[in-house]
């Protein structure tokens, strides 16, 4: 499958907090210039940082919990209600703690329960930070990432193991037949409906990708895979949201000549 007019959204996803687990969505809709609704608009400050709330700017992601390092937060399942900011957390099933993100008590209990979890990895006091408009993305634009399936089936191929995409926390998972030509997009332009994505760069990955994200082991080295396999680390790509609209899964993507 070569003619991207036979491209399809396979599945959209976000997350809410940065570190733990995704959102899973049937459609949502797009704003000119932002992130997808409510992706990574909290983060966990590990111990008290250098985020500024009333001057937000982009910080290393050092600065928080992250799977680069802190594995252990996968293992957390979330609910998310965009209506009131409600997040709540669940261990095997089991909801271990709940509360409203923009309250002071709602983002206490959730410390709480993090100061324990991750006690052994926390160099302070755990705290929840947020500002309007603000994304802790691993980069500084405001963009979506976007992970193409073939090549995630030709990386299992070399790897030699089944590899679940969610590995790679992207936004928009699509499925374009052949591996890799999603890097022949960077610097062109992608439509979805109404909507236009100005594709940015290829994504370099990280040691978070070596984290199973259903059992939370670092059982891999994608990295490492990448680099031998194809001298390279970069898996999937940026793109800035040229036009806002509706996107949905399903629907079928298009390159603009």
């Amino acid at each position: 499958m070569t003619n991207t007019d036979a491209m399809r959204v396979t599945a959209l996803y976000r997350y809410p907090v940065k570190g733990l687990r995704p959102q899973e969505l049937s459609k949502v809709e797009l704003k000119a210039g932002e992130t997808i609704p409510y992706d990574r608009a909290w983060a966990i400050e590990n111990g008290r940082g250098r985020f500024n709330p009333e001057s937000p700017q982009h910080l290393p992601k050092i600065n928080f919990l992250m799977l680069m390092r802190n594995e252990r937060l996968t293992a957390l399942e979330i609910e998310f209600d965009e209506t009131d900011h409600t997040l709540a957390l669940f261990r095997n099933g089991k909801q271990v703690v709940k509360g409203s993100l923009d309250t002071a008590l709602g983002r206490q209990l959730i410390e709480q329960f993090m100061a324990g979890y991750m006690e052994q990895e926390l160099r302070g006091a755990p705290h929840i930070v947020h500002a309007e408009g603000h994304s802790f993305s691993d980069v500084a634009t405001k963009c979506v990432h976007i992970v193409n399936l073939a090549s995630v089936r030709e990386l299992e191929r070399v790897a030699g193991k089944e590899i679940n995409p969610l590995r790679f926390r992207a936004n928009i998972y699509v499925d374009a037949g052949d591996p890799w030509v999603e890097f022949n997009w960077v610097n062109q332009q992608l439509r979805v409906g109404d909507v236009a994505l100005d594709v940015l760069d290829r994504t370099k990955r990280c040691a978070a990708t070596n984290v199973d994200p259903q059992t939370a082991e670092r059982d891999m080295a994608i990295p490492a895979a990448l680099m031998r396999a194809y001298g390279h680390e970069d898996f999937g790509i940026y793109a800035t949201i040229a036009q806002g609209g509706m996107i949905a899964r399903d629907d079928t993507i298009r390159m603009v000549d």
